[in-house]
Formats: structure tokens, C-alpha cells, sequence
């Protein structure tokens, strides 16, 4: 029995390697007989591969062209426009300063008093005010937006100098005037004595003294004072700090959601998962920009809600696409988050600054939504904030959501495959 098994296996081996023998044999007969098709089928399989490097360049290239654009667009293309400001004064002063400006960079909005005017700015309902009349202020506030700040001071350095130049010029028109007075004094045939009995006579006969210049209190100059009125604290004096801690809460999300994708393989779990990491990271980012760095200021509470809920929102965005198609997703919650949303955000210019109606899109999404939270948590405590927190809840529902569906439909396959 054992001696005929051999020999069968023996001759399915020796079967086998007869035919791949035959089918050697019959290849290289066929190469011989025919060399030309041999060099086309090796440089038919080279080709695929020349193809292939070529558009793996193409495709690199234009991904590296895509992000350089996306992150570039924003600070090239900016540009003030209808910038909330408040103003004090008649309209005729308002008109100067709307015809003194580029033609639609400011939109005034004229209220009744310098308090007014500040609690506008406190409310975040306006990036500064005007305040006219005899002693003129321009208010500011660099804690919602140093460039906006920046400019403002430029225009009170125009105004100043529009006002000396007015100044210099009635001095100049003043001494004229003196000069021509005091002229025609010399030259009249009375002389300054022609009447030495009446009222207001110099006895003294200096013709000088019934033309002196004004006093100094007619020839003041107003100087136009700029006041901030919600300054930025001495840890973040630039605003930089401030406007770069959007980037750690969106790579902070973003690190979180692959992570926890890759690591947590149930769809359930995934969800504690994300709901964990936005506690722990909140807290961690909050310890470090507020109370190490000085970046973050207000409630501690608040800022730990707020940096969880925006570090929590990417990662359940990023478990949920990866849940409902797979690792493939990753890519589709990073695009949106880093790509679409961070040079939008309006981190680092006001989103009047931005082209069109980006800068209203922009603060739909996380990166904006969370930016401006934390700005007005730190120094707008009066601001209205429901937006900003409802945005991010919602893209932290709608991970949620898409992960309860992946599991749900993974079920439903086990289901199908079991019945």
C-alpha cells in the first residue's frame, strides 16, 4: 500500500514537473522561433512601471501644490473689508473719515457716546471706534485683532498729521495777517498816534503791540490719543501665541483620531475612546497654554471644555469615516480639518480679512470655530459664543453618528454572511 502511494506521488511529481518541463521547453522553442515577441512582452512589462513613477511624481506634485495654496491663499489674497468700527461724531466727520480710507474697508456705525462705542468693542461687536470733537481718540483693541489695531494706529497717525498740517497752515495764515496789519501801520500817514486820546491808545508808540499773535490757548494743537481698550496680556504682547494655538488642537485632533482608529478595532469602543481622549486633551492643552505659557486666559474650566470639545470633534470625524469605510477615511477627516478648515480659520487675520464669504465658511468649521472660542473666552467673556459651541458639537455628533453607523453596518454584513 505504502510502496504504491509513493509511486503515485512519485509519478504526480514527476507528472507535474514533466509539464512544467514541456511548458519550459515550449516557451523557450517559441522565444527562439520568435525573438521579437519576447523583446515586446519584457518591454511591454516595463512600461506599466515608467507609467507608474510618472504619476506618482504628477500626483505629489500636485499635492504639495494643493497644501502650498491652501495654506498660502489666505495671507496673499487678504484684504480689509467692512470692518466693524464704531464711531462718535457728527455725519460730516464720519464722511471724512470714510473719504480718507480705501473705498470699502470700514463699515461705521455711528453710536451716541465713548461708552457706547467701548462696550461695542468689549461685546466683539466692533474692532474699534472713532470718537471726534475737541479732544479726538481713536479706541482699539489688539486682543481681538493686532493688524486691525495696527491699521487703526495708522489712521491716527494720518489724522494727527492732517490736523498739524491744519494747525501750521492757520498759524501761517494768522502771522500773514499780522504781518500785513502791522505793515500798513507803518505806512499810514497818521501813525499809531493820530487818535492818542481814545480808547485802547498805546502810549508807548510801539505799533507792534496792538497786533501780537494769539495766546497759546488759540494756537493749541489737538492730539489724537488711541486707547486699547481690551489689550492683549503681557505673556502674548503680539498676539502670536494666540493666533497659533489653533494649530496644536488641530493636529492634536487630528493625531488623536488616527491614533484611536488604528489602535481601538471595536466601533464602540471608539466612541469612549474619543469621548476620553477630548477630557484628557483638553486638559492637557489647557494646562500648558494658560497655565505655563500664559497664552490662554479667563475661566480654566471653560478653556478645558472648549480645547476638549475642538480636539474631540476631529477625532470622532476621523473614527467615524474610518468606521463607515475604513482606514481610508483618515484621509477624508484630515482633508477637511487641516486643509479646508485651518486657512480659513481666521487664526491670524480677522475673516474680514478673507476673500468673499470665506471667512464666514471658515468659522463652520473646527479649526474657526474653536479659534475664535478660545479668544473670546480669554478676553470677550461678554461676547456671544452659542455658534462657536454649537459648531463644535455638532462635528462632534456627527462623528459620533457616523461611528454608530459603521458599527451598525458591520453587524448587518455578520448578520448576512452568518444567515
Amino acid at each position: 500500500m505504502q510502496a504504491r502511494l509513493l509511486t503515485t506521488s512519485d509519478g504526480a511529481e514527476n507528472g507535474r514537473g514533466s509539464k512544467n518541463t514541456v511548458s519550459s521547453e515550449n516557451a523557450a522553442n517559441a522565444a527562439m522561433s520568435d525573438p521579437g515577441s519576447a523583446v515586446a512582452a519584457d518591454t511591454s512589462a516595463r512600461k506599466p512601471s515608467i507609467k507608474q513613477a510618472l504619476l506618482a511624481a504628477v500626483f505629489a506634485a500636485a499635492i504639495v501644490t494643493v497644501i502650498l495654496l491652501a495654506f498660502s491663499w489666505p495671507t496673499v489674497t487678504s484684504d480689509p473689508k467692512d470692518l466693524p468700527i464704531a464711531a462718535v461724531g457728527d455725519q460730516e466727520q464720519i464722511d471724512q473719515i470714510t473719504a480718507n480710507v480705501p473705498d470699502g474697508m470700514l463699515d461705521l456705525k455711528k453710536v451716541d457716546s465713548r461708552a457706547e462705542a467701548g462696550q461695542l468693542i468689549r461685546d466683539r461687536e466692533a474692532y474699534g471706534a472713532f470718537v471726534f470733537g475737541d479732544d479726538p481718540e481713536i479706541l482699539t483693541s489688539t486682543a481681538a485683532s493686532p493688524p486691525v489695531a495696527q491699521q487703526l494706529n495708522g489712521i491716527a497717525t494720518q489724522m494727527q498729521q492732517k490736523i498739524d498740517k491744519q494747525a501750521i497752515s492757520g498759524m501761517q495764515d494768522g502771522m500773514k495777517q499780522m504781518q500785513d496789519a502791522l505793515a500798513a501801520a507803518a505806512q499810514s500817514p497818521a501813525g499809531p498816534q493820530a487818535n492818542p486820546g481814545a480808547p485802547g491808545d498805546n502810549p508807548g508808540g510801539n505799533p507792534g503791540d496792538q497786533a501780537q499773535t494769539p495766546d497759546a490757548s488759540a494756537v493749541e494743537v489737538p492730539e489724537v490719543t488711541v486707547t486699547d481698550v481690551v489689550p492683549l496680556n503681557e505673556n502674548d504682547s503680539t498676539g502670536a501665541g494666540l493666533a497659533i494655538a489653533g494649530l496644536p488642537l488641530t493636529i492634536g485632533g487630528i493625531v488623536g483620531g488616527v491614533l484611536t482608529s488604528m489602535i481601538v478595532h471595536s466601533r464602540r469602543m471608539r466612541a469612549v475612546a474619543v469621548v476620553a481622549y477630548g477630557a484628557i486633551g483638553g486638559l492637557a492643552l489647557t494646562l500648558v497654554l494658560q497655565s505655563w505659557f500664559g497664552i490662554l486666559q479667563g475661566n480654566f474650566g471653560l478653556n478645558v471644555l472648549a480645547a476638549g470639545l475642538a480636539v474631540a470633534a476631529t477625532a470622532a470625524l476621523i473614527n467615524g469615516f474610518v468606521s463607515l469605510i475604513g482606514p481610508g477615511g483618515i484621509a477624508i477627516g484630515a482633508v477637511l480639518t487641516m486643509f479646508i478648515g485651518n486657512p480659513i480659520a481666521s487664526l491670524q487675520v480677522p475673516k474680514e480679512f478673507l476673500a468673499g464669504a470665506w471667512g464666514d465658511i471658515g468659522q463652520f468649521f473646527v479649526p474657526g470655530a474653536s479659534g475664535t472660542l478660545l479668544r473670546d473666552l480669554s478676553y470677550f467673556p461678554n461676547a456671544p459664543m452659542a455658534m462657536q459651541w454649537w459648531v463644535l458639537v455638532g462635528w462632534f455628533a456627527l462623528g459620533i453618528v457616523l461611528i454608530l453607523v459603521g458599527h451598525l453596518k458591520a453587524h448587518a454584513k455578520k448578520r448576512a454572511a452568518a444567515g
